[in-house]
């Protein structure tokens, strides 16, 4: 590959992103014609037509969807994604839960990782649901990110890679960090933890002359502790994914407020430069307003792209995948990876 090259990827076609990892397609069987027509009632006749001839309603929301969607998809095709001049860092954070924090960092990086990028994700949450969704063996005896926060173990030697996606890894987290909250607080320069780490392992690949990452994303608790902090300390970048609900609204400040302490006092290289609306559901008019109102508070971090309540992203976790691989035609797909790519345009702003 030659520089120019690299410093540009193209995003495939949707249908070549398969599960590396699952036998059994993800997609709809095709029916069978031919066992169709046997079943079909004698009382038919030959002059029966096909549900396929029938003309539908090319104004209906389904038709007026599936053309948007094509058009989206069409976009997306052959496009290219700019490399970043250096590492972004971003921590993903909102110490309310359920609004998608783990499933925003899982997709936008297998979506990223897809397209070329090399990416990290740090999964510094006890649940550990961010080394599920990538395949990522997490049980007690596995060395996690645990190890590198409280005994020093380098990070190179629990990183694991993503069984489906090429170029996307994983630091995994174990139930052991559920006391790390404690065990932190009398250890020298706690704050500091995971970006010493970090920077360590950043040298041990260009020594080791591996690529550089493109993007590093930690996935973060929904808590403001120091395992919060310390993913503050270590990024240079904050992406907030907001829930278009009331509630996800009225925590927002508080969030704001931490992460000015954290720019004043551990951190002043941190901005918040993204937010993400999640769980949009364009049939309620709260949504609409909950997502005008924060595109009016802050126009130039909101992402244009929304991701949809969809079943299919839920689902792909019992998998153990994210969407991107579970069911790459999806909608929520179509949607992370339009995330992506603008995430990935506006580093080269």
């Amino acid at each position: 590959m030659t520089s120019s090259e690299a410093a540009s990827q193209r995003i495939p076609p949707f249908m070549t992103l398969g599960s590396a990892r699952s036998g059994v397609s993800n997609q709809p069987k095709m029916v069978d014609s031919s066992r169709v027509k046997a079943d079909v009632s004698r009382e038919t006749t030959s002059t029966a037509v096909s549900p396929l001839d029938i003309d539908f309603d090319h104004n209906s929301p389904i038709a007026s969807q599936l053309v948007s969607e094509t058009k989206r998809r069409e976009k997306l095709l052959g496009k290219r994604l700019p490399s970043p001049g250096k590492t972004r860092i971003l921590t993903v954070a909102n110490q309310k839960g359920g609004v998608g924090k783990t499933t925003t960092t899982v997709n936008m990086a297998a979506a990223l990782a897809s397209a070329g990028l090399q990416v990290l994700v740090i999964d510094i949450d006890p649940q550990g649901n961010a080394s599920t969704a990538l395949g990522v063996p997490h049980h007690a005896e596995v060395d996690s990110i645990y190890d590198v926060l409280i005994n020093d173990v380098p990070m190179a030697e629990v990183i694991a890679e993503c069984p489906d996606i090429a170029n996307l890894y994983c630091a995994p987290a174990t139930i052991h960090l559920a006391g790390a909250e404690i065990e932190l607080v009398s250890l020298v320069a706690r704050e500091q933890r995971l970006r010493r780490a970090i920077e360590e392992y950043v040298k041990f690949r260009a020594s080791s002359r591996l690529p550089r990452l493109d993007f590093i994303f930690i996935d973060c608790p929904p808590s403001l502790g120091l395992l919060t902090v310390n993913a503050f300390c270590a990024a240079n970048e904050v992406m907030i994914p907001i829930q278009c609900e009331y509630y996800a609204l009225e925590g927002l400040s508080q969030l704001l407020k931490n992460i000015e302490m954290i720019q004043k006092h551990l951190n002043s290289d941190l901005v918040v430069s993204t937010i993400l609306l999640t769980m949009y559901d364009g049939r309620t008019n709260l949504a609409a307003h909950v997502a005008a109102d924060v595109r009016e508070h802050f126009p130039r971090q909101v992402l244009r792209a929304l991701i949809p309540r969809s079943v299919r992203i839920s689902e792909a976790p019992s998998y153990q995948q994210t969407v991107m691989t579970y069911d790459p035609s999806s909608t929520g797909a179509l949607s992370y990876l339009e995330a992506a790519a603008e995430l990935a345009e506006r580093s080269s702003v």
